[in-house]
């Protein structure tokens, strides 16, 4: 899990809320990675801060939310950190989301085709602009990377120039030929319904015009020619009969079959830029690009003493101590960033930041926490006066900052800041080049994506498509309350996947919906995932609808994961009695007994309980649990639990029979024949023969 590219880190996210009875303290301390292309699924009952978590992420968080603390790190940047126009960058194209009801996301009174189109069209010419600009950076980076390692070379400037124009034209290139060829392959199910029209004698009309629409934009020499198109225009007219549009189609499906290569396409667009030539940039950029990797790695090294120096400070004279640390440990990390690296350092990208943000918390909290607790006081006093005159009066806790707290984040963030430092760097210097010119490449692309009305409308169309839409063109004129609740849903997928995001955060999509159309939503958003390279955070509160689909699964209980491992540990071998209750009270085809349920509810968290949350609901508690909140065990490198069960002086424990008996009997149909594996699998997807599950609810309460 270490060589994947994380996307998204959430580290000890702390949010509550503003009441009049109270502050809500929704999400106490989480942690957690997203990686690429991967599926974390988080579980758990309403209220335990999963939608908060999601909210947070997507900077969409409610008016009385307070974040007390934590960092939620995605490209470089800390996501509780910046302000709203950066969000809007982002928002609805790297980081998208699909909600629970697909009829509250769209607007009733819009046809989906304007609201599939209106985000794509606003954000071509934001994305234009980025594109360039980061074009400019980057090539201008490699440029002082090479000219670092090459101090003699009076050459790099021109070189570097003409690789500026050959990307430039490779992009442009690359795009007309994309668009073009796009065209034709949407002409070719048209021909086949034309001919399958024809050949029944059925009327055609408006087909003829719709074909040379599209072949109009599909004039391009990797795709239609001047004489294709004279040729389509003569089987198209009215006498044109099936016999003359099949030979027609075949030459099209061939032309489509034969994909322009990248150096065809470079020898068209730029050819005063040999192979030779491009061959000689590769070998200058990398020969730059592993000095570089040297210099950064010995600035990892000196930083790591630096912030050693800091901690040992930190720890043994308190923040006052550190403070004349911060400048020279927010420097040093600060020497260790790459400009040039194309998957930003979120971490130490984001150190100075936070490191910063928790000094202004400790100077509040030093501030002003003795005049919040007097007022406090003064109006407990109040309070009880009017109380006693039968009055009702409810005093809100006073917002005192736990100064103790601010320095363990602080000492937190340190010490996750060295182990970041001291862990090695996997990529080598050929896989940083290509990652670099990739990036370039990417970034000559989006200059030239400049979208039209007419190419909105084919992607939407497209994605309509993807999303298992049938007729699109006419789905694509009609208004929400046209469709049924699942297509609906499909359309919501599609404007969340139109400015192709890198992180997609699905809100319990599948809740709203039937069985049936729940598993053709999760059916499709897994393919999704898997032909987009897409990243996902699904939340759900029903643990059955991602045993197929999540990678790894975040437990959620009052506020705090419980429970963290990959689906195959959550499913097969959990550990915390709340897993073991979500488990048990998933109803699947073999069982006929009644379901177990837990008794009671959640906690108030305007008063957290001392202990473990799950204490008084749980049947195996001990009374440490009412005394102490657990801490992680980790079971393996992947896998842990907040339970006192996995503390070597607790008593032996197991599992409930009922999780047992099902764990038991899924093994037993894993491991059988692939004719019986072929029968199971009708009757029950892989892991889900848990089934589907409802609000979980586990035993009897009381102690063991």
């Amino acid at each position: 899990m270490e060589q994947l590219e994380k996307k998204l880190q959430v580290q000890n996210l702390r949010i509550s809320f503003k009441t009049a009875a109270g502050k809500v303290q929704a999400v106490r301390g989480i942690t957690f990675d997203l990686y690429k292309g991967e599926t974390l699924a988080i579980v758990g009952e309403s209220g335990s801060g999963k939608s908060v978590t999601s909210k947070a992420i997507l900077g969409i968080q409610a008016a009385n939310a307070l974040t007390e603390g934590g960092e939620i790190l995605y490209d470089g940047m800390d996501l509780l950190q910046i302000d709203e126009q950066d969000f809007c960058r982002l928002r609805g194209d790297r980081l998208a989301m699909i909600f629970q009801d697909p009829l509250s996301s769209l607007n009733p009174i819009m046809r989906v085709g304007k609201q599939l189109t209106e985000a794509m069209l606003l954000k071509s010419r934001m994305r234009k602009n980025n594109s360039r600009t980061a074009f400019r950076e980057r090539t201008h980076l490699l440029e002082q990377t090479m000219q670092t390692r090459f101090p003699e070379r009076r050459d790099l400037a021109r070189q570097m120039e003409q690789y500026r124009k050959m990307e430039t034209a490779l992009g442009a290139a690359e795009k007309a030929s994309t668009d073009a060829r796009q065209a034709l392959a949407r002409i070719l199910p048209l021909l086949e319904r034309l001919c399958f029209l024809k050949e029944k004698n059925a009327d055609t009309a408006g087909m003829p015009e719709k074909i040379l629409d599209y072949a109009g934009h599909a004039r391009h020499e990797d795709a239609l020619s001047e004489a294709d198109l004279q040729d389509l225009r003569s089987a198209l007219d009215g006498a044109g009969k099936t016999p003359d549009i099949r030979p027609l189609l075949e030459r099209m499906q061939a032309i489509l079959d034969r994909k322009p290569t990248r150096e065809a396409l470079l020898k068209r667009s730029c050819p005063s830029f040999t192979e030779s030539d491009e061959a000689a940039f590769r070998a200058d950029a990398q020969a730059g690009i592993e000095a570089a990797m040297e210099r950064f790695a010995k600035a990892r090294k000196e930083a790591v003493s630096v912030l050693e120096s800091g901690l040992e400070a930190l720890k043994s004279g308190g923040i006052e101590a550190v403070r004349p640390h911060v400048a020279s440990m927010s420097g040093a990390v600060a020497r260790c960033i790459d400009p040039i690296d194309p998957v930003r350092d979120s971490r130490a990208c984001t150190f100075a930041g936070s490191l910063k943000k928790f000094l202004r918390t400790y100077e509040d909290g030093v501030r002003h926490n003795a005049g919040r607790q007097v007022r406090y006081e003064r109006e407990m006093k109040k309070a009880e006066r009017r109380q006693a005159q039968g009055k009702t009066w409810t005093v809100p806790a006073p917002s005192i900052i736990d100064l103790e707290q601010v320095r363990a984040n602080m000492t937190g963030l340190i010490e996750a800041m060295i182990q970041h430092l001291n862990t090695p760097q996997k990529m080598t210097g050929a896989e940083k080049t290509e990652a670099v010119l990739s990036a370039i490449h990417e970034s000559a692309l989006g200059m030239v994506a400049n979208m039209t009305p007419w190419e909105a409308r084919e992607r939407a169309l497209r994605l309509m498509e993807e999303v298992g839409i049938s007729e699109p063109e006419k789905r694509y004129k009609q208004y929400p309350f046209e469709f049924s609740g699942g297509m609906r849903q499909r359309i919501v997928i599609a404007i969340a996947l139109a400015a192709d995001p890198d992180v997609l955060i699905c809100d319990e999509p599948t809740t709203a919906l039937d069985v049936t159309i729940q598993a053709q939503i999760l059916e499709l958003i897994n393919r999704l995932k898997e032909e987009r390279h897409l990243s996902i955070i699904f939340i759900t509160h029903d643990l059955g609808v991602v045993a197929n689909m999540a990678d790894r699964i975040a437990v959620m209980y009052a506020g705090q994961i419980v429970e963290y491992g990959t689906s195959e540990e959550i499913f097969y071998s959990p550990a915390h009695p709340y897993t073991w209750a979500l488990l048990s009270s998933m109803p699947d085809l073999d069982t006929k007994e009644r379901l177990e349920a837990i008794p009671g509810t959640p906690p108030n968290m305007i008063y957290p309980p001392k202990g473990d949350a799950f204490a008084e609901r749980n049947r195996y508690a001990m009374q440490i649990d009412f005394e102490q909140q657990p801490p992680r065990f980790q079971i393996t490198p992947t896998h842990w639990a907040a339970t006192w069960l996995l503390h070597e002086d607790a008593p032996k424990v197991e599992m409930p029979e009922s999780v047992r008996h099902r764990i038991e009997k899924m093994k037993a149909r894993m491991e059988m024949p692939s004719r019986a594996a072929t029968d199971c699998q009708i009757q029950t997807s892989d892991k889900s023969s848990f089934g589907k599950c409802s609000t979980v609810r586990p035993a009897k309460e009381g102690q063991a």
